[in-house]
């Protein structure tokens, strides 16, 4: 059925299916726009945040260093803040797999609610047209 067929119908069914694709179309048109969206948010903070912290520790390095206090440390100091700068990758690592995996696992789980929804759809209809068919007088 061509648009301008449904737009002119009356039937609810036709002007249904008409609104419902108009409906998703639109839905499908802004995706892209709010994953651009929230990747741009995403990286201001990330930026935000590693600005943050390297003024922090500029503010903290200027301070002590015209107060004349020493800033080295023992090397068992240093190796600890390295092994805990590098576990605490290593932990992000492992959350970014687990987060992409659930998200993966998700879409998996909706293809899947969609794949059954279309045949218990057609299990409805075939039942819907048996009954029909049981009903309806045959014409000779």
């Amino acid at each position: 059925m061509s648009k301008t067929t449904a737009q002119e119908s009356k039937e609810i069914y036709a002007v249904a299916k008409q609104n419902v694709e108009k409906y998703f179309d639109e839905v499908e048109k802004t995706v892209p726009q709010y994953l651009q969206s929230i990747t741009n948010l995403q990286q201001e903070y990330i930026s935000a945040w590693k600005n943050a912290v390297e003024s922090a520790i500029s503010l903290q390095q200027e301070f002590v260093n015209k107060s004349g206090i020493s800033t080295n440390v023992p090397s068992a100091v240093l190796k600890m803040i390295n092994d805990t700068t590098e576990e605490a990758i290593k932990l992000r690592t492992v959350q970014n797999k687990v987060v992409l995996a659930a998200i993966d696992t998700t879409r998996q789980n909706v293809k899947t609610f969609n794949d059954n929804a279309k045949a218990f759809a057609e299990l409805n209809n075939n039942i819907a047209q048996s009954w029909i068919s049981a009903f309806t007088p045959t014409r000779n």
